[in-house]
């Protein structure tokens, strides 16, 4: 009797092992593959791929720089309300740094929905304040640093469209994460940071001011680099202190004394580092720096300089920038300087032995003159000059080598004038070369926040709500009401 081809079995025994052996066969090969392009791009392609302009993250060299020196484990908790506005942003650069070194390591403490490990770290961190919350917790070996989020964005006012009253509201214009987390970084790796101190006594600005001439940022940023900032009174029998790494004369409006020079040309024979800022208001009345930075090689003129390049007629917009640690990361960028003097290197006929390099940083336009010889020809003025002295066989000073930097204006760098063009980023720069932070010879500048908003009007919301909550999914319950009455038929 004939087998029913209907109660034949499909394929044969010999065929389905043959099928299910191709298909494991088949599927070894696509992990093989798979495994294989995966170490092919880990060993030799670090590139990434972002398919959102939100997420993708660009760090600054000088940050790079900075992670790619750490050898300490690093803990970074974020302590912080997983639905605030900036919590992925700074995911997102959290996530970077873990990138380009795994000895960081980033934890999530949603202090709002996790009770239990917020009071572990609230423990753990001794935050006992109302107000600690949305915080970055950096923490290498029991060295602890705490960045308040709310610090990490600039705030603008912006009005608010309300035809019954003035209202505003705080616009986010800039992210400032990355300054902050790197200044962390170099916080908590470092044994202790450096010192500087300002000298105060003859009419300079003071770091605590707050009004336009202040340098209350100016400290900052130099607290951004690691370096602690002291007020320094050179009075009486006070020297300059021996854990001094850098001396900051700022802007003297008065003659300093005979015996605070000589403490300060000691500092500089012992290999200190010094960052000068003269100002318009000591053209007449000499600080009696100008002999001591002569015998290193800088001559402070007598006068200021006018500029084509210029906006009040006072100022002027420095570009033009010689090739120099200092100076280099300026380069296709500039500064904003007022009432500038010149400072130029001295021209030796026999420089004595041992003489100091000496190197002019900035320049103004070819259209410059002095404010007192206008009737001389026009031409480029520098406005800054840097002293190293190289080291000498078998020669060790108590402080190192000596360094300086002496600049044209410190007007430009009170609390209003640093914010122009790249002032501030040229502090770190200036600071860091005097220190001899190479590494550290990059700027950080805020990443600016683009926001999307959609205005609609009362009437236009009402629409869209109906659109919404009505059009739509009736829309959706007429199509399956037809689709159901063409099948019916």
């Amino acid at each position: 009797m004939p087998t029913d081809p209907k109660s034949q079995p499909s394929f044969s025994p010999g065929r389905r092992w043959k099928i299910g052996l191709e298909v494991v066969v088949r599927t070894a090969l696509v992990l093989a593959v798979v495994v294989m392009v995966n170490y092919l791009g880990a060993r030799f392609f670090w590139g990434r791929f972002y398919l959102s302009s939100q997420t993708r993250v660009q760090l600054a060299p000088r940050t790079l720089e900075v992670l790619k020196s750490l050898t300490n484990h690093i803990d970074v908790t974020l302590y912080y309300d997983k639905q605030d506005d900036f919590y992925p942003t700074i995911v997102a650069l959290l996530n970077e740094y873990r990138s380009a070194n795994p000895r960081l390591s980033v934890t999530t403490v949603d202090y709002v929905r996790d009770a239990g490990e917020a009071q572990k770290v609230k423990e753990q961190y001794k935050l006992n304040s109302p107000t600690d919350k949305n915080l970055v917790i950096f923490d290498c070996e029991g060295r602890v640093k705490i960045v308040p989020g709310d610090s990490l964005t600039q705030i603008k006012l912006e009005a608010v469209p309300n035809p019954k009253e003035r209202e505003f509201r705080r616009r986010p214009i800039a992210f400032n994460g990355e300054q902050a987390f790197t200044s962390m970084l170099l916080a908590v790796t470092s044994a202790r940071p450096f010192k500087a101190y300002f000298l105060q006594g003859h009419g300079e600005p003071s770091l605590s001011d707050t009004d336009e001439t202040g340098y209350l940022k100016f400290g900052s940023l130099l607290a951004q680099n690691y370096i602690a900032v002291t007020n320094l009174e050179l009075f009486g029998d006070n020297p300059v202190p021996m854990d001094c790494n850098l001396l900051i004369i700022a802007g003297p409006r008065t003659e300093l004394s005979e015996t605070e020079l000589q403490k300060i040309d000691q500092y500089l024979a012992q290999g200190g580092r010094l960052f000068v800022l003269f100002n318009y208001f000591s053209i007449k009345r000499p600080t009696g720096l100008e002999p001591i930075l002569a015998r290193w090689g800088v001559n402070v003129g007598s006068d200021w300089v006018q500029d084509s390049k210029t906006v009040s007629g006072k100022d002027v917009v420095v570009s033009s920038f010689s090739q120099h640690p200092v100076v280099n990361p300026l380069i296709g960028f500039g500064l904003f300087l007022y009432l500038p003097r010149p400072i130029s290197k001295v021209n030796w006929e026999n420089p004595p032995a041992g003489a100091p390099q000496v190197d002019e940083l900035a320049f103004t336009s070819p259209a410059s003159i002095l404010a007192g010889e206008s009737g001389n020809p026009p031409h480029a003025y520098p406005l800054m000059v840097a002293v190293e002295q190289k080291p000498v066989a078998g020669v060790a000073n108590a402080r190192g080598t000596t360094r300086i930097l002496v600049v044209g204006d410190s007007f430009a760098f009170g609390n209003q004038s640093i914010k122009s063009l790249d002032n501030s980023d040229f502090i770190g720069y200036a600071a860091n070369w005097l220190l001899d932070r190479t590494a550290l010879l990059k700027g950080i500048g805020p990443r600016p926040v683009t926001e999307f908003r959609l205005l609609m009007t009362r009437t236009q919301q009402r629409e869209v709500r109906w659109l919404l909550l009505g059009a739509l999914p009736g829309a959706v319950l007429l199509f399956g009401c037809l689709v159901w009455l063409a099948r019916r038929k």
